[in-house]
């Protein structure tokens, strides 16, 4: 109708970048990624985000650490949601930082959900996943014509210590890989229940800890005795674990035992022990 102007669609209120850290080394950042840090005011950073990734930081964003481990999560995720929300509505340029990529474990997709219902306008930077940096920095090819003809991303940790519910069964088949993301503290679990699926207890099996940093620990063994092998690297976690065929392509990183600690096997004495 004449004198009638067509109803225009509200514009979202503020902005939020959901980026990802990578595994740590601030050379795997992606450009848009550290641009964005460098234009940031507010940056919410998860625990595991590298320390070099944060020397990209812009000196007068504020940093607001809302990092968890295993059972203690200092800052709800709701909370998360909300201080995200109200920084944006504040017109602040908001990232979001998290370890690794945001949508692998990393609960980016609640975050995403929480920030489009209430309005706010997101962006999502992908970042190298601590599976794809591990396995580089380690040589490691997830996948292998000759011996893995899948790989499948696993979460070993489950809420209040319960063992987590895999598909044992689809796990255990031969000629895949299976990365354990968080898996460190159900290795040994997780291993019992590959064997009794039907996987073979010989299948190589890597444990990397603060992979691609220079502080990484890059344990190997197999399957049957995986909680070995970490003890005996002094891992604590968090650690991904890396099972198949293809870990026996290693070359793993040369780092010092941790004191009191047994020598980590290197990729002589794993031929030796498979065999």
């Amino acid at each position: 109708m004449d004198g009638v102007s067509a109803p225009t669609k509200k514009a979202p209120t503020g902005h939020v970048a959901l980026v990802g850290a990578g595994p740590g080394d601030p050379d795997l950042l992606t450009v848009r990624a550290a641009r964005l840090l460098a234009q940031a005011e507010v940056v919410f950073v998860d625990r595991l985000v590298g320390a070099g990734v944060m020397e990209l930081v812009a000196a007068s964003a504020e940093i607001v650490p809302v990092g968890k481990s295993k059972g203690e999560h200092s800052v709800p995720q709701d909370e998360i949601h909300r201080r995200m929300i109200e920084a944006a509505k504040a017109g602040k340029r908001v990232v979001r930082l998290k370890g690794g990529d945001p949508f692998i474990f990393g609960r980016g997709g609640e975050e995403l959900e929480a920030l489009r219902a209430a309005g706010i306008e997101v962006e999502v930077v992908p970042g190298i996943s601590s599976a794809l940096g591990c396995a580089a920095a380690a040589q490691i090819p997830l996948t292998h014509r000759d011996m893995a003809q899948a790989v499948t991303f696993v979460t070993g940790h489950a809420a209040l210590g319960a063992e987590p519910d895999l598909d044992w069964n689809a796990l255990a088949r031969s000629n895949q890989t299976v990365v354990v993301f968080m898996g460190v503290g159900t290795a040994d679990t997780i291993a019992a229940r590959l064997v009794a699926a039907g996987r073979d207890p010989a299948t190589p099996v890597a444990v990397i800890e603060n992979g691609t940093r220079a502080n990484e620990i890059s344990a190997f063994g197999a399957l049957g005795n995986v909680a070995d092998v970490i003890y005996s690297a002094g891992i604590n976690g968090p650690a991904l674990l890396i099972i198949g065929e293809v870990v026996a392509l290693a070359q793993p990183r040369q780092t010092a035992a941790p004191p009191g600690k047994a020598e980590k096997p290197n990729l002589s004495s794993l031929w030796e022990m498979l065999s």
